[in-house]
């Protein structure tokens, strides 16, 4: 039957056992090595709509993967779509749009509009595919000043689960625009999208560290420091081990550090002022923390760019207090011994996260006031040890731990039960409803429903 399929498409199809599979079907979480029984690299919307009719014919999931950085559960089945090629981006400075393809990261589009003093909002990481990252809502370094990344998006061009490219805005289809902003996933292949960008050229922020033993002092100096923060400022606390290899600086390499994130889309007197707080709440072991030109985001989180293997788990959370700081520390502070997690994070959320856009959208988390993760990058825990930790994470952050999660955030373990607490129950009724209007049979579930 695959070879109907290469027909008629330009890109190339790969089923297992040839040349070029693996490298067309992996994705950036190497503890994951996908097994599709076919591997479709789109190379236009065509290429695109004869892929999704023929999985329907076949009765074939269809897993969509950019980049690959969502990749959170195995993919053993189905198809497996590339959108990669689909890379085309043009920025208007008339409107302040960017009209952004499925193969599209931050990194050019960020690139693109700081030539007319224009940013996208965006996640953490410029290397994450931008389509895959908004579906989700995105929670990047502007998200307390600016909200979710999905408040920006303004349409997008769609492939149903029955092969008709539609469009989707807040004139055209709009309860599937409304879908499409927090919605993530069974709700047909995006080819591409259009986002609103902001006047930002730079911001007052960075990272700055404090060693081992001042880890605890300034978490807790932090959390009391979020009850009053200003709204134009975002934060994030990180605990990491870093490990003693050459390629990791040498004042971090073989250190257990806390690195205190900052974003404050404003001038240098003002940012100072704002962060001395903070600077204030224990020695400051380095310090990198100044003013950023807006291409230069990124290194406020400096997430990895290059595949590794991970296990990640994460919740969105009501609140934060001492009470979940002392939780939090016995995971990856300095006394958490065999922690499986290597790193362990706090977003500090609200805000403008928490007003949503007129008319409505489909985010799930809302109303959270902060987010967490947990990361292990040593692949002989990833079967017991790091899942019965974030059980653990769970049962003990019990009492902080939001009712509504994110898609985004979610991550492992991927359960039908965390994934439907992804949405309220009115949010996630009516993404049924859609749903099943332009994916009636479930073609483009993918993964998440498997």
């Amino acid at each position: 039957m695959t070879w109907t399929l290469a027909d008629r498409v330009r890109g190339p199809v790969y089923e297992p056992g040839d040349d070029g599979f693996a490298a067309a079907a992996a994705g950036f979480n190497l503890s994951f090595a996908p097994r599709p029984d076919l591997v479709v690299t789109a190379t236009s919307v065509d290429d695109v709509v004869e892929a999704v009719r023929f999985a329907r014919s076949a009765a074939m999931r269809v897993s969509v993967q950019s980049t690959g950085h969502g990749a959170e559960a195995p993919i053993e089945s189905g198809m497996l779509l590339s959108t990669r090629h689909l890379d085309h981006l043009r920025v208007d400075p008339d409107t302040r749009t960017a009209t952004i393809g499925a193969g599209v990261r931050w990194k050019p589009v960020v690139d693109a509009a700081a030539a007319y003093g224009l940013a996208p909002v965006t996640g953490s990481s410029p290397a994450v595919g931008a389509v895959g990252y908004l579906l989700g809502g995105g929670i990047g370094p502007l998200a307390r000043s600016h909200g979710f990344s999905s408040d920006y998006a303004t349409g997008f061009t769609v492939v149903t689960g029955e092969g008709e490219v539609v469009e989707a805005d807040a004139d055209t289809n709009p309860d599937l625009f409304w879908a499409l902003r927090g919605g993530k996933f069974g709700l047909g292949v995006v080819i591409e999208m259009r986002v609103r960008l902001v006047e930002v050229t730079s911001v007052y922020g960075g990272s700055f560290f404090v060693d081992t033993s001042d880890i605890e002092r300034m978490l807790r100096g932090w959390i009391d420091w979020t009850a009053g923060a200003d709204e134009r400022v975002t934060t994030s606390v990180q605990v990491v081990g870093f490990p003693p290899l050459p390629e990791v600086p040498e004042p971090m390499r073989g250190k257990l550090l806390l690195g205190v994130r900052f974003a404050f889309p404003g001038d240098t007197t003002e940012g100072e002022r704002l962060i001395a707080p903070l600077r204030a709440a224990s020695p400051v072991y380095l310090d990198m923390i100044g003013e950023l030109p807006a291409t230069e985001l990124g290194r406020i989180h400096n997430d990895p760019t290059d595949p590794i293997p991970a296990y990640v788990h994460g919740n969105m959370l009501d609140r934060v207090d001492q009470g979940l700081g002392t939780a939090f520390l016995d995971v990856v502070g300095p006394g958490a011994g065999d922690s499986p997690f290597f790193a362990g994070e706090l977003r500090h959320l609200g805000a403008a996260t928490g007003r949503d856009v007129p008319g409505g959208s489909a985010v799930g988390g809302r109303g959270a006031g902060f987010a967490c993760g947990f990361v292990s990058a040593a692949p002989e825990s990833f079967a017991s040890e790091a899942p019965a930790a974030a059980a653990r994470w769970d049962r003990t952050a019990a009492p902080w731990i939001a009712d509504v999660n994110n898609p985004n955030v979610v991550s492992q373990p991927i359960t039908a039960e965390r994934v439907a607490a992804c949405w309220p129950d009115d949010i996630r009724e009516r993404l049924g409803q859609v749903r099943r209007r332009y994916d009636p049979d479930g073609i483009t579930a993918g993964w998440w429903q498997r």
